[in-house]
């Protein structure tokens, strides 16, 4: 747990402050997922913190409740007479192949359709297996990313160590933090809500980029998330739009351009989780957003790393884990014929918190030197961390129970629903959350 939580202080450049974990017990791994979620929150609330001695002169207590962390990297929500739908695609999942295991990642639309442009048309998960068992592992990923589509190949780490993309991460920070340009910047916050005041663009989607925004949200950022306008992510939506606005632009069209120019001109944190190139071919590569806003907090993830052959792939942390030896690991803890991934998305979580405390550390320097900067992470740097702390634990947490859930009801519009109680404790700032969840595209792409 130390070794965890003194790298990722190391990384984001916080004192390396022992910082307390309540609670017992863990989440069944193969890697010690609990101590990741407990660490990479409990970083995300030092840089809180420190955030507010550099404004205030009080360093604030932090803490972290091992059981609401583990939690929350599964789903924050307790729907009260409906069910949020299934969070994967009827045909997305594991596979054999010819000579091993694959993972089909279908959950987009256009994801299956590429899946299926070289499969064939699959009505169900028998016709998609029948169907990749007759490929080769590497030949099979390779098609499907070639069509635009998400697909892993099951490796050891042993394997990925010595895969040009497993070398390029490995030499890669946690966090790779870059200076920006002057802009000034007003503290409008307050020890309740530090971070009153401030303007979020959230072009993030499904968990990662989310979960970070969320977390920026419940401390009072005014957090605008945009989608473009067929995407949708059922299974999640209901779980990372807390606290958020969510509208729909086009950035394919001019008039669509203009109003995102205009949300960007006036944001001062972006957060963005597309492939490395797509902002680029989108004409907002980095020296066009440093132009069109300076000072800009720019905090960006994505699946692979930012240097090697597969920094521009598509990829989700099911993906990563197969990729990374993480669910080759698991299947010979499990003593399992298939392919064991994490009990939770682990990766997503712990990287979207990491971006949060990441944007957290800027928005300090911002407020103290002037100047903006940028910060860059990746699910498969973060699988290595994770993975090099070694071994997990069997031993369980105590079931959740009534007490773990908030008293207060949320008024979604699928229904009301708990949340449970926030896993961080910061003395003085309450992690709170003003707006419910909400569907995608329903408000107006306007700063509020």
């Amino acid at each position: 747990m130390t070794d965890l939580l003194t790298s990722i202080q190391a990384a984001l450049g916080l004192p390396s402050t022992p910082i307390p974990f309540t609670g017992e017990g863990a989440l069944p791994s193969v890697f010690a997922v609990t101590d990741l979620a407990c660490a990479s929150i409990a970083a995300a609330g030092q840089a809180v913190a420190e955030l507010l001695r550099q404004q205030t002169g009080d360093l604030p207590t932090v803490e972290v409740d091992r059981r609401l962390a583990s939690f929350w990297f599964a789903t924050s929500l307790r729907p009260i007479g409906w069910e949020v739908p299934p969070l994967w695609d009827p045909v997305a999942g594991d596979y054999a192949t010819k000579d091993g295991w694959i993972r089909l990642h279908t959950n987009a639309p256009h994801h299956r359709a590429a899946a299926e442009s070289v499969l064939g048309a699959c009505a169900d998960r028998a016709a998609m297996a029948a169907k990749v068992a007759q490929w080769a592992c590497a030949d099979l990923e390779q098609a499907v990313v070639d069509a635009k589509g998400c697909a892993a190949e099951m490796r050891s780490w042993a394997l990925w160590q010595n895969h040009p993309q497993g070398l390029a991460v490995n030499a890669e920070p946690l966090v790779h933090f870059s200076d920006g340009e002057e802009g000034h910047l007003p503290w409008n916050g307050s020890v309740a809500q530090p971070l009153a005041g401030l303007k979020v663009l959230d072009l993030t989607r499904v968990l990662a980029g989310p979960t970070a925004s969320r977390f920026l949200a419940g401390l009072g950022a005014n957090v605008l998330r945009i989608d473009p306008p067929t995407w949708n992510e059922p299974g999640v939506v209901p779980e990372v739009t807390l606290g958020k606005r969510c509208a729909r632009l086009d950035l394919h069209e001019p008039a669509d351009r203009a109003v995102f120019e205009s949300l960007l001109k006036d944001a001062d944190i972006l957060l963005h989780g597309y492939r490395a190139d797509a902002l680029e071919h989108l004409g907002f590569g980095t020296e066009r957003r440093r132009q069109l806003a300076p000072g800009l907090i720019d905090v960006c993830l994505n699946a692979y790393g930012w240097s090697g052959p597969w920094q521009n792939r598509r990829g989700f942390d099911s993906l990563v884990q197969m990729s990374s030896g993480i669910a080759e690991a698991g299947r010979r803890w499990k003593q399992a014929d298939k392919p064991t991934p994490l009990p939770v998305q682990a990766l997503d979580h712990a990287t979207g918190y990491l971006m949060a405390a990441s944007v957290i550390r800027l928005l300090a320097d911002r407020l103290r030197s002037g100047r903006g900067g940028s910060a860059r992470l990746s699910l498969a740097r973060t699988a290595k961390l994770l993975i090099e702390q070694g071994p997990g634990t069997n031993k369980a947490l105590r079931p959740e129970d009534a007490k773990d859930r908030s008293l207060q009801m949320e008024q979604t519009p699928w229904g009301p629903a708990h949340r449970l109680q926030a896993p961080l404790k910061i003395s003085g700032t309450p992690l709170q959350w003003t707006l419910p969840a909400t569907e995608l595209g329903s408000h107006q792409a306007r700063w509020f």
